[in-house]
């Protein structure tokens, strides 16, 4: 998976950055690294993925 950004004509090296930057959050490839950085057991991904289901619940309550 490479992610590319293209320049255009006249355009500046900042420009492109910003672009490619933005390419990658969009991606969300920074947080897939960052969860794969330490090994999580099963059952902590499960406790985390209810703990995360009952934020998005309360959230959207208020």
């Amino acid at each position: 998976m490479a992610t590319k950004v293209v320049a255009q004509p006249g355009e500046s090296v900042d420009s492109l950055i910003r672009k490619f930057n933005k390419k990658v959050q969009n991606e969300g490839i920074l947080q897939e690294i960052k969860k794969r950085e330490h090994y999580l057991k099963p059952s902590l991904k499960r406790q985390q993925k209810i703990q995360m289901a009952r934020k998005k619940y309360i959230r959207s309550k208020f």
